[in-house]
């Protein structure tokens, strides 16, 4: 009686890894064509202008960008770890679309607020009304935040070596599919409405663990959630509302560089951010369904598999 309902469940799980796989594939292969053409772009004050001189980005060439990494931005594979690797795969430089990425960090940022609108309003609510369980929410969120300030300002010049070695981002990977998988066990036993105090403390370490690139900051923070008995749903949300004091951050830096910006980067900038803004919201639906359904360690094979190859890849060229 009880190994049929197993037995039915096992094709479906093996649909579900292809399914990601595949999916990943395209996306993978959509980022770097992309990457690859704003790598070897030029922003200036007239817009966004190719190295080469063929003039500047296309609209559809934002669009699909902002499309990209809007999906892949909350998926818990390491946004600057495949940044790292694309870097070294293509030989190309990615950082003149700066800009660019600060934008479509901009959009997936208002992407969690839409997401959690409800959430984020109560809270905004209670703080204001000085209620209890607000305050100590967002004194939580604080306090989450801490760890990875105390990093950066400790050991930058280490993390900053860290993005400069290839093998690096592949070991790390290979950490974030052990640490994903973990959650196949600690998620069912998860029931907690919210971190407790020391719990928000931990939960703000596993996000400065993934600074380094190719661990996963959604990854890490949920599987330390689940594993410190918060439950999936609670667990999605503080790691997500965590994030918005780090994109903030980011996003005030973009402020002096839009000043004086041309219409042409406007345009690019809106439709690439229009692009993250819809696909970061279909992102972060998926992305706590899996939690729910308890398919959120299937990105593990994801995490392996790349970080694998990526390190095989290391070793033949180094």
């Amino acid at each position: 009686m009880e190994r049929a309902p197993q037995a039915t469940l096992r094709p479906s799980s093996r649909e579900k890894v292809s399914s990601i796989a595949a999916g990943y594939v395209m996306l993978e292969r959509s980022r770097v064509w992309l990457s690859e053409r704003l790598g070897r772009e030029q922003y200036t004050s007239e817009g966004p202008v190719r190295a080469g001189g063929e003039g500047s980005v296309s609209g559809l060439e934002a669009l699909l960008l902002g499309l990209v990494q809007g999906l892949t931005e909350f998926f818990p594979v390491s946004s600057s770890g495949h940044l790292v690797m694309l870097r070294n795969l293509l030989a190309v430089n990615t950082e003149g679309g700066l800009i660019f990425e600060i934008s479509v960090h901009v959009a997936t940022l208002i992407a969690i607020v839409i997401f959690y609108r409800r959430r984020i309003g109560q809270l905004v609510t209670g703080v204001l009304t000085r209620r209890r369980d607000s305050l100590e929410y967002g004194a939580k969120l604080a306090l989450g935040t801490l760890p990875a300030i105390a990093l950066v300002l400790v050991a930058e010049d280490f993390i900053t070596a860290q993005f400069n070695n290839p093998a690096v981002v592949g070991v790390d990977l290979l950490i974030t599919g052990a640490i994903l998988w973990t959650t196949r066990r600690t998620g069912p036993r998860a029931h907690l409405p919210e971190p407790s105090w020391s719990a928000a403390l931990l939960i703000g370490c596993a996000q400065a663990a993934a600074i380094l690139p190719g661990i996963s900051r959604s990854g890490s923070t949920v599987a330390a959630a689940l594993a410190l008995g918060v439950a999936p749903a609670a667990a999605a949300e503080f790691s997500f509302l965590l994030g918005i004091i780090a994109i903030s951050g980011a996003a005030m830096l973009a402020i002096p560089e839009l000043v004086g910006a041309s219409p042409d980067l406007l345009a690019s900038l809106a439709l690439g951010a229009g692009a993250a803004l819809v696909s970061g919201i279909a992102a972060i639906w998926l992305f706590v369904r899996m939690l729910q359904r308890q398919t959120f360690h299937l990105f593990a094979y994801y995490a392996w598999a790349v970080g694998l190859f990526f390190l095989l890849w290391t070793w033949r060229v180094g």
